[in-house]
């Protein structure tokens, strides 16, 4: 590459490095920076070639233009100003930083005493200043050309009500499936081949939740035990798709991805982090925002600025009052909506976006600045309702146009199918969308999002297989992750031989699955539940970057079987109506009917009353659902109706017989019953009066002879 001859002024915006097919622009927010310097390096980021310095200073964006510059061109900068932690600025022109706007990456972060702006070792690092140049270690930003052919590409835009979510991880996907070419598994290019879209489509999934696919790096720790940071959860790219997951080094692999998945009809759904950076606490590296004005973009202690203010857990956090750094994030946002064509996002601790000052305000200027943006309220908003701060727990309390995880749904579906007393009136408000959370603020019960494992903690096999975590892969001596997992062995430790053991893991995860899609509310999936997956115990496997987080595709009869069952709940589900209302039930009669929209009965056929929903025995219960009490209409406006349906519970050890309750006179026949090792059994028609015999641990759902469908 020739050096740089002509600078021109450029203009503040937009942010990055812009191609606008002639040149590029180069724009750069430092409120506290004296001085900034664009590095120029060779193609590949081996080879620093010259410094450019922005002489243009606008609104405190440092720009320029550079006529001469083209697509794949590799730079960062190196930003002057005063280093005085105690007054919480960090500046220091030694360390290469990378753009906050950049849209691609190359090469990787190679972990040395460079990388700090400080002298490791020592105990006071405001007393010391490294003077070692890190460029070398830096991955580089590039400039990318960002033409692509979308074609006749359209959103698949599925209803709220009718999404099954498949939280999965690019790389674990396709690393060990045989039908992907090598040189593609692990990739966004792996997930858009042919035999992925066809499973994902025979599965019933309607949209994909990736974990996190921002630039980011391994923490050193992780690297200094040969060990990564598989989860990704410590994002410094917020414009760039993961270098490690794509096969060509190009963006247009991303944008072939989720124009494959929108071709199958299938959503793609990013899990961001904004809530911090991977830079960490006052001794982590400098790598980006630290170095470009650490005052603005991080929330320090107002005691002494030397310190982050820390609600992640991660060392710092984003500040999210700063209008540049809100813009930084709406930026980010609206590029993954508007250029890379994603269908919505699920933010990571999302609770530290709120806080304004330190209490969590749901009303925040982020929630505010979102809910009037006309790009993101068009697509799909969903918070991990919690930070690690005081007061950051908050299920429920998130704005409406906000689907929120529900970790009570979690909580309460395990801890049933467990065993545990006292628990059917919470199981019965889980299962019907958790109107107490959400059906206040006028949300609907798609406003739930319902799981009962996500990738931090156990899979649903090992869910039923381990009492206890099981993580020194780790290599932190099993001090890491979750206590209180909610889980039951059956009787043994991890993997047995005995035929009664496993017979029971296996109908309790039916149990399991098949609540979750019976359930009201949006569910779930994690990648991997539909073949019985296993991390042999380790309930945080976030740095485990091997065949212990992969997913296994040599699937034995067993597993073959779990995902048949799975595919016949999601069809299920799919097929009647009634199991994804659009409205909380009412509990009230039907419009000239005697029988209410939902009931629910005692074993012995009777409704239940008020004060038996509080019995500490009680592990048994029906419900009746009213597929004809629905009240939404479909795309021609015509009613919805759907055939009305009575589910059995029953979380206790021993059978039980269910007396099957009279309404109206309705007859029923069995459809599904988790005792069967398929899930689904044919029965003759039952009457009212008669009994159903549920074995202990099982449920069954029983479907109207005489009905619509």
């Amino acid at each position: 590459m020739n050096p740089i001859t002509e600078v021109w002024p450029g203009r503040p915006y937009p942010r990055g490095a812009t191609w606008n097919g002639e040149g590029v622009n180069f724009a750069l927010f430092s409120e506290n920076a004296q001085k900034v310097e664009l590095c120029v390096f060779d193609n590949g980021g081996r080879r620093e070639l010259q410094r450019i310095e922005l002489r243009e200073c606008t609104d405190l964006v440092w720009h320029c233009y550079l006529p001469e510059a083209r697509p794949g061109m590799a730079y960062g900068y190196r930003v002057y100003g005063p280093y005085k932690p105690e007054e919480g600025h960090r500046f220091n022109p030694h360390k290469l930083l990378l753009d906050p706007y950049a849209k691609n990456h190359v090469g990787q972060l190679l972990w040395s005493d460079a990388l700090y702006g400080h002298t490791i070792g020592d105990k006071r690092e405001d007393l010391s200043f490294d003077r070692r140049d890190s460029a070398k270690g830096m991955p580089k930003c590039k400039v990318i050309e960002p033409a692509f052919t979308w074609g006749d590409e359209r959103r698949p835009k599925i209803p709220w009500n009718d999404m099954v979510i498949y939280e999965m991880h690019v790389r674990g996907f396709t690393m060990r499936h045989p039908e992907v070419p090598p040189a593609l598994r692990g990739t966004y290019a792996g997930l858009a081949c042919a035999p992925v879209i066809e499973y994902l489509k025979r599965l019933g999934i309607t949209t994909i939740e990736l974990m996190p696919v921002h630039g980011f790096v391994d923490d050193r720790p992780l690297a200094e035990r040969s060990l990564r940071n598989y989860w990704g959860y410590n994002t410094i790219a917020y414009f760039a798709p993961e270098a490690r997951y794509s096969a060509s080094g190009n963006i247009g692999e991303f944008k072939t991805m989720v124009k494959t998945m929108h071709s199958a009809g299938i959503e793609v759904i990013l899990d961001v982090v904004y809530n911090h950076t991977a830079e960490g606490n006052h001794l982590g590296p400098t790598l980006c925002f630290r170095g470009l004005d650490n005052a603005s973009y991080y929330r320090l202690r107002p005691d002494n600025r030397r310190y982050y203010t820390d609600y992640t857990g991660c060392g710092n956090t984003l500040n999210m009052v700063h209008p540049r750094v809100l813009q930084l994030i709406m930026d980010s946002l609206r590029y993954w909506v508007t250029e890379m064509h994603v269908d919505g996002f699920r933010f990571d601790l999302a609770s530290a976006l709120a806080r304004e000052l330190h209490e969590v305000d749901r009303l925040g200027t982020f929630f505010d600045t979102l809910r009037q943006d006309p790009v993101l309220t068009q697509v799909k908003l969903i918070a991990e309702p919690w930070d690690l701060g005081e007061g950051g727990y908050q299920v429920g309390n998130f704005p409406v146009g906000w689907a929120e995880w529900n970790d009570k749904y979690r909580d309460t579906m395990r801890a049933y199918w467990k065993g545990d007393g006292g628990l059917i009136g919470e199981f019965a408000r889980r299962l019907t969308g958790s109107s107490d959370l959400y059906g206040k603020s006028g949300r609907r019960p798609h406003a739930s999002i319902n799981y009962l494992c996500a990738h931090d903690g156990f899979t649903l096999q090992d869910l039923v297989s381990y009492d206890h975590k099981h993580n020194e892969a780790n290599l932190e001596e099993n001090c890491d992750g979750h206590n209180n997992n909610l889980s039951w062995n059956g009787g043994v430790e991890g993997p047995t031989d005995d035929a009664a053991i496993r017979s029971l893991r296996r109908r309790q995860r039916r149990n399991l699955l098949a609540t979750l899609f019976l359930s009201q509310g949006v569910p779930m999936l994690l990648a991997g539940d539909e073949t019985g997956r296993t991390q042999m115990g380790n309930n945080n496997a976030y740095c485990q970057d091997n065949e212990i987080s992969w997913l296994n595709w040599d699937l034995g009869e067993e597993e073959k079987q779990f995902l048949e069952f799975t595919q016949h709940m999601i069809g299920l589900r799919r097929a009647h109506p009634v199991f994804r209302r659009r409205d909380f039930y009412q509990g009230r009669p039907l419009h000239g009917k005697d029988v209410k929209d939902i009931v629910w009965f005692k074993p012995d056929g009777r409704e239940m009353s008020d004060d038996e929903w509080n019995q500490h025995f009680a592990r048994s219960l029906g419900v009746y659902l009213a597929g004809e009490a629905l009240t939404e209409t479909d795309e021609r406006g015509r009613p919805v109706r759907d055939r009305n349906v009575l589910v059995l519970f029953n979380a206790h050890h021993e059978p039980i017989s269910f007396v099957l309750p009279d309404l109206d006179g309705v007859q029923w026949h069995g459809f599904l019953d988790t005792a069967f090792e398929h899930g689904f059994s044919a029965t003759g028609v039952l009457k009212p009066g008669g009994e159903y015999p549920l074995q202990g641990r099982s449920l069954a759902l029983l479907l109207e002879v005489k009905g619509v469908g």
